[in-house]
């Protein structure tokens, strides 16, 4: 027997939706965003349009339409679909979808669209169930992912699927579904509602490239303004309708270190001013002051080394005050320590003498340590070599530099001719390099 009051009862779940869920495109028409990939004539745009559309990972920051995608999707193409979500869909559940989509198959030739959302938390086992129902071809999957898919979903989902990356909406677009909200038959639904451009300019920004993000502070402004009068959304009220706004940041995802990338780029670029960002960016988000500590005292030895020995001096004592201070007073000590970092002159030298002499230690051939240069208790000292000719006078004991002219040793400590450090000419490594050059001169000379 047919219900005849589930009309209705849709019609009031739909109603009592947030926004953002209300105003979810039904068409790729009304889609706004993504153009690099939806576009006319793009690649995913002519799959979904032609329904050959094949297992796909939709990776991206949140609102900027992969749920909405899929639901699209799945009101174009023939198949059926079927919902999942990485952090509450069990194994169980997951091979019960995946055997309906094999039975169903089977019986009408139909195949099962299956979005998972959130598909980076699934578990080994639950990918593997997954995997059977791609690989037999009854399940068409559609991932959706805030991380990168390449080590987030697994090399043999991401091995049968097409990956595609979802940007951060545009600020244009932004203004676009603002402004629509407020006419759409599933919008506001306040009479005479105006939004102030520089009101909708403001949320625009603020929202970070996330439509549900915008969505939802006009919402609240909206239930705030005042209706005795013309309802208006001034700046005023934009601004404290996204006074909580959080920055984008879980701590351990693809923004925890694309922050810190841009933090150390920006100081190896000698620009305070945008490193002073990043870093204000990575503490308001939460970040752990030891972790900032800890990259900026490598970067004072990987990125100023010797060119300002006083980079590693300063990195170690904030590194030290945060452990001492704390935040949030901690960040006065990270700031200075930032801001000294990104002026200072900039030398990689000592850096990439290590890592090429490491590289040699490892993969070289290995060089003996000279007899002379051995610990004094283990050295076997001799005074014939195995031919029974007398060996260089140098190898017969080590000779302190001390005794030398200028305290410049003359023996050969390495065996081999080869050079590591290559001072540049910035800060304080160009008197170093003077004096390494003077060094060098003096030891080639030497008998």
């Amino acid at each position: 027997m047919q219900d005849l009051w589930s009309p209705l009862r849709a019609q009031h779940r739909a109603s009592a939706a947030p926004l953002a869920t209300r105003m979810r495109p039904e068409t790729l028409a009304e889609f706004v965003g993504q153009t690099h990939c939806l576009g006319e004539g793009k690649l995913l745009r002519r799959l979904v349009e032609t329904d050959a559309l094949s297992s796909v990972i939709l990776s991206g920051p949140p609102g900027t339409g992969k749920t909405t995608f899929a639901e699209i999707v799945a009101s174009r193409t023939h198949a059926a679909f079927d919902r999942a979500h990485g952090a509450r869909t069990g194994v169980k559940e997951l091979r019960e979808m995946i055997d309906a989509a094999a039975v169903r198959l089977g019986d009408n030739g139909r195949r099962t669209m299956l979005f998972v959302d959130e598909i980076h938390r699934l578990a080994r086992n639950q990918r593997d169930a997954l995997l059977e129902g791609v690989e037999a071809g009854s399940v068409l999957l559609i991932g959706a992912t805030t991380e990168n898919p390449n080590w987030a979903c697994g090399s043999a989902l991401l091995s049968r699927s097409v990956v595609f990356r979802f940007e951060p909406l545009a600020e244009a677009d932004l203004l676009a579904l603002l402004h629509r909200a407020l006419l759409h038959p599933r919008g506001l639904h306040i009479d005479g509602l105006q939004l102030d451009d520089d009101a909708a300019a403001h949320i625009a920004r603020a929202a970070d490239g996330d439509a549900r993000r915008a969505l939802s502070a006009l919402e609240i402004a909206a239930a705030a303004v005042d209706r005795d009068a013309t309802p208006r959304i001034t700046l005023a009220l934009a601004i404290d309708a996204l006074n909580a706004k959080i920055p984008v940041f879980d701590g351990t995802g693809d923004e925890h270190y694309d922050l810190a990338s841009a933090l150390i780029k920006s100081m190896r670029g000698s620009d305070p001013d945008a490193a002073m960002y990043w870093l204000a960016r990575m503490l308001t988000g939460g970040e752990d002051p030891r972790f900032i500590a800890r990259r900026l005292t490598i970067f004072a030895s990987e990125d100023i080394g010797n060119a300002d020995p006083r980079a590693l001096q300063l990195a170690i004592a904030a590194w030290d005050a945060v452990e001492r201070v704390g935040m949030p007073e901690a960040q006065l000590n990270l700031g200075q320590c930032v801001a000294f970092l990104a002026c200072s002159p900039k030398s990689g030298a000592s850096a990439q003498a290590i890592w090429t002499a490491m590289a040699d230690a490892k993969e070289g051939r290995t060089i003996p340590v000279p007899m002379y240069l051995q610990d004094q208790t283990k050295r076997r000292l001799t005074t014939t070599g195995a031919d029974g000719e007398p060996l260089d006078d140098r190898a017969k004991e080590y000779v302190n530099p001390h005794s030398q002219m200028g305290g410049i040793g003359t023996q050969v400590y390495l065996g081999v001719a080869k050079r590591y450090y290559e001072p540049v000419e910035r800060g304080l490594e160009i008197q170093i390099s003077e004096r390494l050059r003077a060094i060098r001169a003096m030891r080639s000379e030497a008998p």
